[in-house]
């Protein structure tokens, strides 16, 4: 033992102390271990709900589309309906100045059927009046020459 400077006792402490620093070293790095698996967990965790989200707004994109294809043809229809109320007042308009004409063609005809009926009716006077007359100038003929 004289060779070597360092006595026994003290290497023994030196190998103590070296031990327990690569225990604190274990410890930490078993620590450190421990907090990048939380983070690595953590960090998973993160992703998969970040990945829930995006398709969470990837289906609220289509029902968002959805909706809009089904408002687009709901205004198309509302137009579709606007236009043929559109055509069924012309139609009745057309229908209406149709029904016009015909009360006043109606109206026209009873005024010239009444006004036929009443040339006729004066005819008709005119006629008997003409009996009268000749039944009149039979009875005097009848009366005069016996």
């Amino acid at each position: 033992m004289p060779n070597d400077p360092i006595p026994p006792e003290q290497r023994r402490e030196q190998a103590e102390g070296v031990r327990e620093r690569a225990e604190d070293s274990r410890r930490e790095a078993e620590q450190d271990r421990g907090s990048t698996e939380r983070n690595r967990i953590s960090a998973e965790s993160d992703r998969s709900e970040a990945e829930r989200f995006r398709r969470f707004a990837e289906e609220a994109r289509e029902i968002s589309d959805h909706h809009r294809e089904a408002l687009e043809t709901l205004r198309q229809e509302r137009e579709r309906a606007r236009t043929a109320a559109e055509t069924a007042r012309d139609a009745a308009e057309e229908a209406r100045i149709a029904g016009e004409a015909a009360r006043d063609a109606a109206l026209r005809a009873v005024n010239a059927t009444a006004e036929t009926l009443q040339a006729t009716l004066e005819h008709m006077k005119v006629v008997e009046e003409m009996r009268r007359t000749l039944r009149d100038l039979r009875d005097a003929n009848k009366l005069g020459p016996n």
